[in-house]
C-alpha cells in the first residue's frame, strides 16, 4: 500500500450523473483534491473534470485509461462510479496495475451496488484484498445527517430508558432512472430492487444497530419479498422506453421490476427479533425523489421524509420554461407548490460519506462502510429475488445463493406473461 500523505489525490472512474453528485459534495470535504477523471467517453470525462475545477475542489483532468490514472503518483485513491456492468473489469484493471507495480494506491471506494450478484460482489472484495488496498463502500444514506442525528437521539434517550428499537422502515421512490442502461435488467443486474433497495436495506440495518457496534451485532434469519412491473409495462410507457433507448428497451417482453418490497427478519445477540421493512419504486409520481425512513421502539419513533423540506417555492401555470432538476432530484414538475432540497449532496449523505472515506484513508484505516458490507447487502438483495421467484419466505442464507442470478438479470422475467 502507498505511503499515506497529508492530502489525497482522488481519481474518479465514470464521468456521469453520480460522479458529478460526488464532485459537488466535495466542497465540504477536506484534505483531498479531485485530480482525475476516467470515462470511455472523453467528452463526458472532460465535462466532469471541468466541474471539479469550476468548484475549486481540485485541478482535475481527463485520463486516457484506468491504468494511466493508477500509474500517476498524484493519484492516491480511486472512486469507482462507472455503470454496474463495468465494475468487475474496472476493479480487475486497478488490481492488476497495483499488483504489477505500475502504480501505487492507498484505497478504492465503489458506488452501490458492489456487484450485480453475490459472485460479482465477492469478486470485488477478493480483488481489493489481493491488491492490499483499503476499501470503502459508498452507501450514502447511512451518512445522511438526519439519519445519523436521529439514530444518536433515539439510542441515547429512547433505547437507553425503554429498550432497543425493533422495527426500521425505509423507502426510496421516484419516477425512473436517468440513463437507459439502468432499465435493462441484464446490464444493471435487475430492476428497482437492485437499483434502490440496496440503499434501503442497509440504512434500515444501520438504524437498528447500536451505536459503535459492528454489523455482526445483527444476524439476518429470514427474507420475504415481492415485485411487479406496475407502470412501465403499460403500452404508453413501453413505447416511451423504446424511444429513449433507440429501440433497445422492450418492456413488453423483457421488463424489469418497477416496484419491490421486502421484509428482512434479524436477531440480535440477545435473541430479540428485529424487522426491516423496505419499499422501492420507479413508478412513484410526486415532486421528485422521496426518501422516507422510520425507526420504532417501545415508547418512541423517528421519521425522515426528504420532501418535507424547509424550503418550498410556488410557480403559477404562467411560469413556463424548460423541464429540469433544479429543485429536487428526479423532479417531475416546474409549476405549483414544489419542495426544494437546498443541498442534496449534504442532505442525502454524500458530503459526510466522502469525508469519512478520505479521513479513513488518511489514517490508514478501513472505512466503517466497506466492501464486506457491500457483499452482505448483495446477499440480502439476491435472497429477496429468490423469494420473489419462489413466492415464499426464505431462510437466510438460502441454498444456491452464491451462484444465483435473478431471472430479470437473465432477461427471463415477465410478470404479465405468467402461466
Amino acid at each position: 500500500m502507498k505511503t499515506i500523505k497529508k492530502n489525497l489525490g482522488i481519481g474518479f472512474i465514470g464521468g456521469g450523473f453520480i460522479t458529478r453528485f460526488h464532485i459537488r459534495s466535495w466542497v465540504g470535504v477536506r484534505n483531498a483534491d479531485i485530480l482525475g477523471i476516467y470515462d470511455p467517453d472523453q467528452k463526458r470525462a472532460g465535462e466532469a473534470a471541468a466541474l471539479a475545477r469550476q468548484l475549486k475542489v481540485g485541478e482535475a483532468r481527463p485520463y486516457k485509461s484506468i491504468t494511466d490514472m493508477v500509474a500517476d503518483p498524484a493519484i492516491d485513491a480511486i472512486w469507482i462510479c462507472s455503470p454496474n456492468y463495468t465494475r468487475i473489469a474496472v476493479m480487475e484493471e486497478i488490481a492488476e496495475a497495483v499488483i504489477k507495480g505500475k502504480g501505487e494506491l492507498i484505497g478504492v471506494t465503489c458506488e452501490k451496488p458492489l456487484g450485480r450478484n453475490v459472485r460479482e460482489a465477492r469478486r470485488m472484495l477478493q480483488l481489493v484484498q489481493k491488491a492490499r488496498l483499503l476499501d470503502g463502500y459508498l452507501e450514502n444514506q447511512v451518512f445522511a445527517p438526519a439519519v445519523v442525528r436521529g439514530k444518536e437521539i433515539i439510542w441515547a434517550r429512547g433505547a437507553r430508558l425503554c429498550g432497543r428499537p425493533y422495527l426500521a422502515r425505509a423507502a426510496e421512490e421516484h419516477s425512473g432512472p436517468h440513463m437507459p442502461w439502468f432499465w435493462e435488467g441484464e446490464l444493471q443486474g435487475g430492476g428497482v430492487l437492485n437499483d434502490m433497495m440496496c440503499h434501503s436495506v442497509e440504512e434500515a440495518r444501520f438504524m437498528l444497530t447500536p451505536p459503535g457496534a459492528s454489523r455482526e451485532e445483527l444476524t439476518p434469519v429470514k427474507v420475504t419479498a415481492y415485485a411487479h412491473c406496475l407502470k412501465w409495462q403499460l403500452p404508453e410507457y413501453v413505447d416511451h422506453l423504446k424511444r429513449i433507448s433507440g429501440g433497445k428497451l422492450d418492456y413488453d417482453s423483457r421488463p424489469a421490476e418497477d416496484f419491490a418490497r421486502s421484509v428482512v427478519e434479524y436477531k440480535d445477540r440477545q435473541g430479540n427479533i428485529l424487522v426491516v421493512e423496505t419499499t422501492t419504486s420507479w413508478c412513484y409520481v410526486g415532486a421528485g425523489l422521496r426518501l422516507t425512513m422510520e425507526l420504532l421502539g417501545p415508547e418512541y419513533s423517528m421519521q425522515v421524509n426528504t420532501l418535507d423540506s424547509g424550503l418550498k417555492v410556488f410557480f403559477s401555470r404562467r411560469v413556463k420554461g424548460k423541464a429540469g432538476e433544479d429543485l429536487v432530484e428526479k423532479q417531475n414538475a416546474e409549476v405549483g407548490l414544489m419542495p426544494v432540497v437546498s443541498s442534496e449532496e449534504h442532505e442525502y449523505g454524500y458530503t459526510a460519506e466522502n469525508r469519512h472515506m478520505v479521513e479513513s484513508f488518511l489514517e490508514g484505516k478501513r472505512p466503517m462502510e466497506n466492501f464486506s458490507d457491500g457483499v452482505n447487502v448483495t446477499e440480502l438483495l439476491m435472497t429477496a429475488y429468490m423469494s420473489i421467484e419462489k413466492d415464499k419466505a426464505l431462510p437466510f442464507p438460502p441454498p444456491g445463493l452464491d451462484s444465483f442470478i435473478p431471472a430479470v438479470a437473465r432477461g427471463q422475467w415477465n410478470p404479465r406473461k405468467k402461466k
